[in-house]
């Protein structure tokens, strides 16, 4: 098996030649990313539309001197633990109703494929390695990603909220994590739930666009002078925090935040009490951002050497379908192995191995 967190190979000429398709064709197609980029490493600071001066859609990966960190082993103890709750969630044939008396759901391929090696490990680890919370906390996110509406927030749905560029993925930082930008003095819609929704939708891009072997993403927050003297509510605050905490655990790897006004540093205090220790730890306030993210992966606006230019008619079809193909091959590669719960998602990224030990062997998580 092979381990997690496998550093980036230099592009080869094949690769490159694949690079130049890109910016010819515009949108890399699946069979590029079989053939060329089974690790998902086009090439170096390749764009889905070929842009460069500006850029104008994502970069497809991080580049090759990004090194992302391998996972350490686990303990004999947890892994008997992971392989106990393997064991249960293999057996689950269905999924709890939030409902008082209603009917339990089916668990369906997209709950099953979510359920990875990975997955589990980080319940786990949220859980300080209890089986049976672990457990339970899993099958409350099942609930929440049905209830919640996942499947059914369109990008057509949340494509108004993001108009203004308000939020975007672009780059990655110096351990290979995407970046996802929020800019709240961008804000163009009026306090609802779909501002909410569109975080999580942005959350669920930024999953899709990990490289092989991360788990975490950089979310980069930047309260320029337009922020003036708003700020969401208290109440929007403490559900994006219990959505973050419940239902993403282990998912941030670093928060950077910069240009902080006084109002912000006021609802930060009225929020800190609802901020779990481990995340507190992850936050990082007004500091040079060229020490986290590479200048080359920086946008400029933050300190960085990319010269982005919004343009929504352009940037958000290319984000959409560059995730959704990236999904089709995590699940095309997931029905190849077996379509098992407890799948590598190392493998379903582009790792060399996998194919349905559950992503552990000899106590190594992969």
């Amino acid at each position: 098996m092979a381990t997690v967190g496998q550093p980036q190979q230099t592009p080869s000429a094949e690769e490159a030649q694949t690079d130049s398709q890109i910016k010819a064709n515009g949108l890399v197609n699946i069979q590029d990313l079989h053939t060329s980029a089974a690790k998902l490493s086009i090439a170096e600071n390749a764009t889905v539309d070929g842009s460069t001066d500006p850029v104008k859609t994502p970069f497809i990966n991080p580049p090759s001197y990004v090194k992302i960190p391998t996972t350490p082993s686990l303990t004999s103890d947890q892994s008997t633990k992971y392989s106990k709750l393997l064991t249960a969630v293999q057996g689950w044939t269905t999924k709890p109703s939030s409902t008082p008396n209603a009917s339990a759901i089916p668990i369906t391929d997209s709950d099953r494929i979510w359920l990875t090696c990975e997955c589990l490990l980080r319940y786990l680890r949220a859980t300080k390695w209890d089986v049976q919370q672990a457990a339970n906390r899993l099958q409350a996110t099942l609930t929440w990603r049905h209830e919640y509406g996942l499947e059914t927030h369109t990008s057509e749905y949340i494509s108004p909220e993001n108009a203004t560029g308000k939020q975007l993925l672009q780059g990655y930082d110096t351990a290979g994590r995407p970046c996802l930008y929020l800019n709240p003095g961008k804000q163009n819609t009026e306090r609802s739930n779909r501002q909410v929704e569109h975080l999580v939708f942005m959350l669920e891009r930024t999953i899709d666009l990990m490289p092989a072997g991360q788990e975490t993403l950089a979310l980069l927050i930047n309260f320029d002078k337009k922020m003036g003297g708003d700020r969401p509510p208290l109440w929007q605050g403490k559900q994006v925090l219990n959505i973050l905490q419940s239902h993403y655990p282990e998912r941030l790897g670093r928060s950077l935040v910069i240009n902080i006004p006084w109002v912000v540093w006021t609802f930060f205090k009225l929020i800190n009490p609802f901020i779990d220790p481990t995340t507190k730890e992850k936050l990082k306030f007004d500091q040079d951002l060229r020490q986290f993210v590479p200048p080359s992966q920086l946008l400029k606006t933050h300190g960085g050497d990319v010269h982005f230019v919004y343009d929504h008619d352009v940037y958000w079809p290319a984000l959409n379908e560059l995730a959704a193909k990236k999904r089709a091959m995590m699940e095309e590669k997931w029905v190849e192995a077996g379509k098992k719960v407890g799948e590598s998602e190392y493998f379903l990224r582009g790792g060399e191995d996998g194919g349905g030990d559950g992503g552990v062997e000899n106590g190594n998580a992969s």
